[in-house]
Order: C-alpha cells, then sequence, then structure tokens
C-alpha cells in the first residue's frame, strides 16, 4: 500500500502535474495540502477520470486539504481539527481508508515570530498533540501526513543557521514535533533514511532548488501499530523540477499489506 502526501500550492493551478504524477506513480491513497480553493471549485471529476475518489475541505485563496483513494471511498471522520470549533481554516480532514485511519494536515507557518500567526501556529500544535494522543489511544492504525511547516533538526535544512529565528525551526515547533515522537509517532523519512540528507520544498526563488538549498517539512508519521509495516519511503524531487509546479514535492511511504 502506497501513501502519499503533497502540497500542491494551488490544485487547480497544478492539475496537470497532479495528473501526470499520479499517472506515473500511481499511489493508492494521496494526500492534498494548500489547496486554494473554495468547496465548489475543487476538480473532483478529473481525479475521478484519473481513478480517485476524493473529500475535501476547501476555501477560498489559501489553505485547503484533501485525501485521495484509488482503493475505495475514503470514509470521512472529521474535517476539523477538534479543540477550536471558532478556527475555520481549512487545516485537517482525516478518514479511514482499508483500516488505517489517515489524517492529513496543513500546518500554520507562523511567520512573523513574535506576533499572533505563531501564537496560531503554537495553539494549533497543541490542539494536534491532544488529538494525537487521542488517536493513539484508541488503539488504531494511523498515519498523520501532510506538511507540518516544522523543520525537525539541523539536518533538515540547507544552512540551517539562517532558519533560527523562522516559526518553522524555532524550538517551540520542534518541540512539539518531538513530543509527537515521544508520544510514540514515527517519524517515516527518518526510519528509513536516519542519516541522509532529505528535503521536501525548495523555494521558488535564489535558483534554490538548482543549488539543493532545501527544507524537510512534509512529514509521514505513522503510528506504532503501522510503523513495523513500514517497506520504503521516499521524496519525488524530480516533480518539483517540472515546468509549472509546485515549490514541495511529493512525499510517500510504502507498507507492507495488513496480513490479518
Amino acid at each position: 500500500m502506497k501513501i502519499a502526501t503533497y502540497n500542491v500550492n494551488s490544485i487547480n493551478a497544478r492539475l496537470p502535474i497532479v495528473l501526470r504524477w499520479l499517472e506515473e506513480t500511481q499511489p493508492d491513497v494521496l494526500c492534498l495540502q494548500e489547496l486554494k480553493a473554495i468547496q465548489e471549485n475543487f476538480p473532483e471529476e478529473a481525479l475521478l477520470n484519473a481513478g480517485y475518489q476524493s473529500i475535501w475541505h476547501g476555501q477560498k485563496s489559501w489553505n485547503g486539504v484533501a485525501i485521495l483513494s484509488r482503493i475505495g471511498q475514503p470514509e470521512e471522520i472529521c474535517r476539523a481539527l477538534p479543540g477550536d470549533p471558532e478556527d475555520v481554516h481549512s487545516r485537517y480532514i482525516e478518514a479511514k481508508i482499508n483500516g488505517i485511519i489517515v489524517s492529513c494536515l496543513y500546518l500554520p507557518n507562523g511567520n512573523p515570530v513574535p506576533g499572533p500567526k505563531f501564537d496560531y501556529k503554537l495553539s494549533w500544535l497543541n490542539r494536534l498533540l491532544i488529538h494525537a494522543q487521542t488517536l493513539l489511544d484508541r488503539g488504531t492504525p494511523v498515519i498523520l501526513a501532510g506538511d507540518f511547516n516544522i523543520i525537525p533538526t539541523e539536518m533538515d535544512a540547507y544552512k540551517p543557521e539562517r532558519w533560527v529565528n523562522d516559526a518553522l525551526f524555532r524550538p517551540e515547533s520542534r518541540q512539539a514535533f518531538n513530543t509527537l515522537t515521544d508520544q510514540g509517532w514515527v517519524d517515516a523519512i527518518r526510519k528509513i533514511y536516519p542519516d541522509q540528507t532529505v528535503y521536501t520544498f525548495w523555494d521558488y526563488f535564489r535558483n534554490a532548488f538548482g543549488r539543493d538549498a532545501g527544507l524537510r517539512i512534509d512529514h509521514f508519521l505513522l503510528s506504532p501499530d503501522v510503523a513495523p509495516r513500514l517497506i520504503s519511503a521516499g521524496v519525488d524531487r524530480h516533480v518539483r523540477g517540472w515546468e509549472k509546479t509546485s515549490d514541495h514535492a511529493p512525499v510517500w511511504v510504502e507498507l507492507e499489506n495488513n496480513k490479518s
């Protein structure tokens, strides 16, 4: 079972890219972030023609998350991160697919620091930590996937000294990520590539992709009962080099099918 996550930076602007990549790699499940489309403008039909059933939560101009599946309709569980009924940002959607709960998230960027945007990021992270523990306590196989907007370690940034005052690399953000792994969640990319430089994002400016001046901010966290099924993981970084592509590359994990 192959599951991918991809911050598309506008689903309609990047639809040709997404369809080309889906045809090339055919993941079973795909989590999308930063749709930048209102609910009725999501390209459901085009994705269905490509073999994928979808659930999504759109929002005008920014945000937006979706879960796609070619192994059956995603059974939607919720489309908001619990803990703040007044938070209207479309940043979280959760569904059950093939016996696994898939949580697709688009964590707030948080810049500038200090300020209300960073306060919102920390509040969102606190809600995520509570919900993540709740998911673990249920004892169901779960995957947290998406754009976390967190650089976990210095290894995950080109010239990390340049990021010390950025919300993505602030100690509070990194500590929240560490708390997730302390809960028992397994960072899939680091499980497969413990000592290698792996990036998932390259800015559009200053030839960042050409210089490989990247960041690792898109993550897969696997619950303890999913982690032993991990076979491989990777980043389709070549997609970042396509014309009119997103500034993120697709990230994926491959899991052994559950024999039970």
